[in-house]
């Protein structure tokens, strides 16, 4: 498409225009799943709770999450007097902007990904980094004190889960030999001679049960939701938000959880490849199985928001700093001593 659109248009100006519907063709339908997943998430809840769920705007009530956005665009846009109106308002869109960028390294399928990049896992980790600067932005942009304890406590519970999550996928690095994500995808097939992911391996399945706790407490949700504990913290960091200030913390809260449960499809349960390496599976699209495959890691999201109970803050400190972090750091020698004893034969 590339080379189609430069014949038309030049090398430059082509590169541009094609990267430009390659992007496009990303975020707006991430923003459309972001919509729908909102909806998917109160269905999930209600059911769990015997009770209806969104069922009234649109069939099914398929539009109540456009309706919210509709109710929330036509808002007022309130600042507090005394808050500083350029870093207030520019919080949320770091956030926002910020949970959209990672998603330019992620392979939907074979070869198909906008930017195959050889350092594409550390690429999403500095991403993902930068989510922390929106949040203590807004809340010390308010000018209020339990907005700006909040985003004190949500930037500490990101960090620090940001270091154990670190260890975790360098167990992840050392097994696949590489940073580049469709890589790390091609070398988990035929797992035992049946299976694809990193997940059957029994190695890196501790670890796999670890990034998904990890990743929930680094979107802070249920039971990690300190971030927003209303007994404690009114609504948390974004307390004085209103209107499509709010709702842009709102999608990238969202669009940041989708990202999550995709790397963990492609980092331990193979991605866009089928669950067994028999050779039927593979008719079906890649991007099927990973849409399948994300949609699975989103139900159980869900499914620990609706039954979880919320940790205490002490309690979610002990387990990333005194669990995750010295357990990660086992498995990283345990697997890079199995892979010296195996794949190099003992070289030092």
């Amino acid at each position: 498409m590339t080379a189609f659109i430069q014949s038309y248009l030049g090398t430059g100006f082509g590169w541009f225009v094609a990267h430009l519907i390659y992007i496009l063709l990303i975020a707006l339908p991430l923003l459309l799943a972001v919509a729908m997943i909102i909806y998917t998430d109160r269905k999930i809840w209600a059911a769990m709770a015997l009770r209806r769920g969104p069922n009234v705007v649109g069939p099914f009530g398929l539009l109540q999450s456009f309706a919210d956005g509709l109710k929330v665009f036509l808002q007022e846009t309130i600042i507090p007097s005394a808050a500083n109106k350029g870093l207030f308002l520019l919080a949320p869109v770091i956030t926002f902007t910020v949970a959209l960028m990672a998603w330019a390294v992620i392979p939907f399928s074979a070869g198909l990904v906008l930017a195959d990049i050889n350092v594409g896992l550390l690429y999403i980790l500095a991403i993902s980094s930068l989510g922390v600067y929106g949040v203590i932005i807004a809340g010390w942009a308010s000018n209020s004190k339990y907005p700006f304890f909040s985003a004190m406590r949500a930037s500490a519970q990101m960090i620090s889960y940001e270091v154990s999550m670190g260890f975790i996928l360098i167990s992840v690095v050392l097994w696949s030999g590489s940073f580049n994500l469709s890589t790390i995808v091609e070398t988990q097939k035929g797992y035992y001679g049946l299976l694809n992911g990193h997940g059957f391996n029994l190695l890196l399945f501790p670890m796999a049960v670890m990034f998904f706790i990890t990743t929930m407490a680094e979107t802070a949700r249920t039971p990690f939701d300190l971030t927003e504990a209303e007994s404690e913290l009114v609504a948390g960091y974004q307390t004085e938000y209103s209107s499509m200030s709010f709702a842009l913390f709102w999608l990238g809260e969202y669009a940041n959880v989708l990202l999550m449960c995709t790397l963990n499809a492609l980092l331990f349960w193979g991605g866009y490849l089928p669950p067994l390496d028999w050779a039927p599976l593979y008719y079906v699209p890649g991007i099927i199985w990973l849409f399948a495959k994300i949609f699975f890691f989103f139900f159980l999201f869900s499914w620990v928001k609706a039954t979880v109970p919320r940790y205490r803050y002490d309690q979610l400190m002990r387990l990333g700093w005194k669990v995750f972090l010295p357990v990660s750091l086992i498995f990283v020698f345990l697997v890079s001593g199995f892979l010296m004893l195996t794949r190099y034969g003992g070289g030092a």
